[in-house]
């Protein structure tokens, strides 16, 4: 009977230490294959991010090196510029008009289209084209015309120039918005037809009717996706700048009614040279739709229904 000896000062490979080695190799692949995403979050808005903080702390033109001035650019923004609150007035008054208009219209037309036999591919399509035009500067200045003096609903309805009067320039502006209600509508369309056709039926035998099968089965049904779009589209409120740019003419008018937050930014960081006052009003914005977002997932447990939880 033949032995093979061990060579002495070799050891051997247990299974652990090849299931650790296996790991590793694993989450090597891993970091390789995140190293662009990781690479391009830490270059293109980490950093950036830093740098803006930074440059809120201090007093820089563009031109000249930046100067510390600690909380100066907060406490002259809060105490001492008007024009900053009316943007924030305004910014607030704009979401106000064109979230629920938006999220209303795009649930409307969901709807619609839900109950279409024929035609549905082609009339989403239709609805969700102006969700992919209408944030384009060209489109804007078209909304311009159109609500300008002499353009269409001045010719239709006599009512004159809305970006010329300060009570409908907004409206105006809001407007826009609401056109593009095409991306949430698909969402809710989405979240339709994945309620259960039992709910309804049980809901007619009951004796309800088509209102009340949409207050009962279909709200709470929907409140998930409703909740999303909700944030969603509450977060991108905030930031509106091309429509309210290109309605006003680059200038927030007239008397102000259109500057929105994220002009009035554009207007002391590029117009003025005001860089690190504008990184301020950038970072107080960016706290304040935390603020909000997390408001929202606060009340949110009171009216979002979530099937598989069983209540709300």
């Amino acid at each position: 009977m033949t032995t093979t000896a061990i060579p002495t000062g070799e050891k051997r490979v247990t299974a652990p230490t090849t299931r650790r080695r296996t790991k590793r190799e694993r989450q090597g692949a891993a970091w390789v294959f995140l190293s662009p995403w990781v690479l391009g979050a830490s270059v293109l808005t980490l950093l950036p991010m830093a740098v803006s903080l930074y440059l809120s702390f201090t007093d820089y033109n563009l031109f000249d090196p930046p100067h510390w001035v600690g909380l100066r650019n907060y406490t002259q923004m809060f105490t001492e510029d008007p024009r900053y609150w009316r943007s924030v007035t305004t910014t607030l008054m704009y979401v106000v008009i064109a979230v629920p208009l938006q999220l209303a219209l795009a649930l409307v037309v969901a709807l619609a289209l839900k109950s279409m036999k024929r035609g549905k591919a082609f009339y989403r399509s239709a609805f969700y084209a102006p969700s992919l035009l209408g944030a384009s500067m060209s489109i804007a200045l078209v909304w311009r015309a159109v609500f300008n003096d002499g353009g269409t609903v001045d010719n239709l309805f006599g009512t004159g120039g809305w970006v010329n009067r300060p009570g409908w320039a907004l409206l105006a502006v809001a407007l826009l918005t609401v056109w593009q209600f095409g991306a949430p509508m698909v969402i809710f369309l989405a979240g339709l037809q994945q309620i259960p056709a039992e709910l309804y039926e049980a809901a007619a035998v009951d004796g309800a009717g088509t209102w009340r099968q949409f207050l009962s089965v279909t709200v709470p049904m929907l409140s998930p996706v409703l909740f999303f779009n909700l944030v969603l589209q509450t977060i991108q409120a905030f930031q509106v700048f091309t429509p309210a740019f290109a309605v006003s003419a680059g200038k927030g008018g007239p008397a102000d009614s259109t500057l929105v937050y994220t002009m009035y930014l554009y207007d002391r960081g590029f117009v003025a040279s005001h860089m690190g006052y504008a990184s301020a009003m950038a970072w107080v914005l960016l706290l304040v739709i935390g603020v909000v977002t997390a408001v929202l997932f606060r009340t949110s447990r009171s009216w979002v229904f979530y099937a598989s939880e069983g209540d709300r």
